[in-house]
């Protein structure tokens, strides 16, 4: 029998952990740049990355900022860019089940190089399935 998530990943789910144990603003952006450095390496990723602009300045920033808010710390996406609205922002791209799985490999990969608690990566992973997920809208 499968282990309960709330069980193993209760604690993360407290106050700020999330934040804290990613290290804060400066660690969170650290993982979306790792991220976006991932994304432009590893072949699996090229279609999702030509998704993005050339220039991904941007795009690392908002990531960043999403994750933060996402890890419950600051809403620092909401008080630059307003309320986060996952599936309208992406509904231009077509994302399927191939694009979601590149994007999750990039973020696993990224987190592996982060100096997380394995069973906090793990969480992670879990939870970013969620919004990834979201904005998948093909088959």
């Amino acid at each position: 029998m499968a282990a309960d998530p709330e069980k193993l990943y209760g604690h993360y789910r407290e106050g700020d952990n999330q934040f804290q144990l990613a290290g804060g603003v400066e660690g969170i952006q650290k993982l979306a740049n790792d991220f976006y450095d991932i994304m432009a390496k590893l072949p699996e990723a090229r279609r999702i990355l030509h998704m993005h602009p050339t220039d991904l300045t941007e795009s690392r920033e908002k990531l960043g900022r999403f994750l933060c808010g996402y890890m419950n710390g600051p809403e620092l996406y909401e008080e630059k860019y307003g309320p986060i609205a996952l599936a309208p922002a992406h509904s231009h791209l077509a994302i399927g089940t191939s694009e979601k799985e590149a994007w999750l490999l990039c973020m696993k990969t990224a987190l592996d190089k982060q100096p997380y608690p394995q069973e906090f990566k793990d969480f992670l992973m879990m939870r970013l399935a969620i919004p990834a997920e979201s904005c998948r809208n093909r088959p």
